[in-house]
């Protein structure tokens, strides 16, 4: 416990070296297990969040909410206006695709019709790449880059990141 404490970046591995030149063999397991019963949690580094690029998308409407909208009626005042909501032609609503760092936001794109895996990926060449270069997250030449949807994974142009991961939450993660 001690020496995780006075040194947070021990690994595993040398608490386990430093066991077994004492004389105790114990396992990576049972380490982390102690570690952990004692109130240690392991965790990266918070310089890490500066190589995590964020993206999503999201539909905008210029007039009333995304959501199903309800009255309190009876049956026969369902035409009554006070019972209807208004609602305009065509709805009048846009979606964007944006993306930002730690360090700053990144490009902003209005999406125009349905979005498809080709388009998702036009859009993500076109905009996330710049992106990156412009936060100078990317270095011209590395190896490739890939980035994983909730659905299909698609790749990309080459880049410094090996490969954005997107969880179900929308956080996409940058691994060098």
């Amino acid at each position: 416990m001690r020496k995780v404490r006075d040194q947070p970046r021990t690994t595993r591995q040398d608490l386990v070296n430093d066991l077994k030149r004492a004389g105790t063999t114990v396992s990576k397991k049972t380490n982390s297990n102690t570690l952990r019963r004692h109130g240690f949690k392991s965790c990266s580094a918070r310089k890490e969040w500066e190589k995590v690029m964020w993206s999503d998308e999201t539909k905008i409407k210029r007039f009333g909410l995304n959501s199903t909208r309800r009255v309190w009626r009876k049956k026969k005042d369902e035409y009554n206006p006070k019972n209807t909501i208004p609602t305009v032609k065509h709805g009048g609503s846009i979606i964007l695709w944006g993306c930002f760092s730690a360090k700053r936001t990144g490009r902003l794109h209005r999406i125009e019709g349905r979005m498809d895996g080709a388009m998702y990926r036009k859009i993500l060449a076109d905009n996330l790449l710049p992106s990156l270069r412009a936060l100078k997250m990317v270095v011209a030449g590395s190896s490739s880059m890939t980035t994983t949807r909730n659905t299909q994974p698609g790749q990309l142009r080459s880049g410094s990141v090996r490969s954005i991961s997107r969880s179900r939450s929308g956080l996409a993660s940058l691994q060098t």
